[in-house]
């Protein structure tokens, strides 16, 4: 068992330091050896694990991905009991997704897939499927679950999560410049209550209307 516990350890520092080297110096640049000197193993061990420099690269980008995703579903939770202010609940949710969405571990990914896509075209769908495709489908989870409570409208889940993530994405990446610009929080919660306020202008309920006596 610790045997075990010790080899998946291990792969998983390799991962992850390949994937710091590749957001580095990129595949061309990179070599097995820097990598295996960062997480601190021998090369023939990285071998071991990972058969080449390619599956090394495809599983670092894959790794990464997953670990991006877990920290954005995470984001998601308040939604499960939003309490009685939903607008401050999908608020705190959308800056925690835009702050997560800016950080450098997030920012390294998208630069290495952009640069390295024509190289390795299938890796863009294992980031999708480890990233935004997964988040929607969450995300359109908690949002089915507010409908069905009766505290937003919309006939198609989904696509209203696609439709908040775009609003809340869309906006940042123009700001930002693709990345290249560093945003501060107070921008940051800015761009989640314009994203959150056009969202319930679509999906909120209707106020019921008071009839004059």
């Amino acid at each position: 068992m610790t045997t075990s516990r010790g080899r998946i350890d291990k792969r998983q520092a390799i991962l992850r330091s390949a994937f710091a080297v590749f957001a580095r110096l990129g595949y061309a640049q990179a070599c097995v050896q820097e990598i295996a000197d960062e997480a601190g193993v021998a090369k023939p061990t990285v071998y071991n694990h990972l058969s080449d420099k390619a599956t090394l690269f495809r599983h670092a980008v894959q790794d990464a991905a997953q670990t991006s995703l877990r920290r954005r579903l995470a984001t998601l939770e308040p939604l499960v009991e939003p309490g009685d202010d939903l607008r401050a609940t999908l608020e705190g949710v959308g800056h925690e997704l835009l702050r997560l969405h800016c950080d450098e571990h997030s920012c390294s990914l998208r630069r290495l897939l952009y640069a390295e896509i024509t190289r390795f075209p299938d890796i863009l769908d294992v980031v999708t499927e480890s990233g935004p495709h997964r988040l929607t489908q969450a995300l359109a989870d908690r949002l089915a679950r507010l409908i069905l409570a009766g505290r937003l409208c919309a006939a198609d889940p989904e696509l209203a999560a696609e439709q908040l993530l775009a609003l809340l994405v869309g906006p940042l990446e123009a700001r930002s410049r693709m990345g290249t610009r560093l945003l501060g929080d107070d921008e940051l919660r800015e761009l989640a209550r314009a994203a959150v306020d056009t969202f319930l202008q679509a999906y909120a309920l209707s106020e019921p209307q008071t009839v004059a006596s």
